[in-house]
């Protein structure tokens, strides 16, 4: 397979695998209480991510098909990066999946470089996925207490 199918089809994969896993799998978890909000920054955020997730899978699949180049992706992750620093969720768990998705676009953007310059993208493409993983574990912890308070994690999911 070639490296930029690699690239693409890792975060696909990576997409479709967190819509999949909150299916699968409930929130189950047992943590510390948390005080979450809903306030017009997480709603702001949540925008902003969707938006964004929504952008790069677009344009990852063009990429896969051959149809929009490496640097038109790397502009889109260079972008999403922008969109969620000027972004300042209150609820906690927001606040950590921003951290985390920022880190997932920073490393799909190295996948794609790796593959522009004909290097083997995987090793980044593996890191995008595990945040991607982890991301939609923290969502999914805290989708319901967000619901309560008006605020739909799930096209994030």
């Amino acid at each position: 397979m070639k490296p930029r199918l690699t690239a693409a089809a890792g975060l696909a994969v990576a997409i479709l695998a967190t819509g999949s896993l909150v299916l699968l799998v409930g929130g189950n978890s047992k943590a510390a209480v948390i005080h979450h909000t809903c306030s017009a920054t997480d709603r702001q955020f949540l925008g902003a991510a969707q938006l964004n997730m929504a952008a790069l899978g677009t344009l990852s699949s063009d990429y896969l098909q051959g149809e929009a180049k490496a640097d038109d992706v790397i502009m889109q992750t260079d972008s999403a990066i922008d969109s969620l620093r000027n972004t300042d969720p209150s609820d906690p768990s927001l606040s950590k999946t921003r951290a985390i998705l920022r880190a997932m676009f920073v490393e799909y953007g190295r996948a794609i470089k790796a593959d522009k310059h004909h290097h083997d993208p995987g090793k980044y493409v593996y890191r995008a996925y595990g945040l991607a993983n982890f991301a939609h574990d923290v969502l999914s912890q805290a989708r319901p207490a967000l619901a309560e308070r008006g605020c739909d994690v799930s096209p994030l999911l």
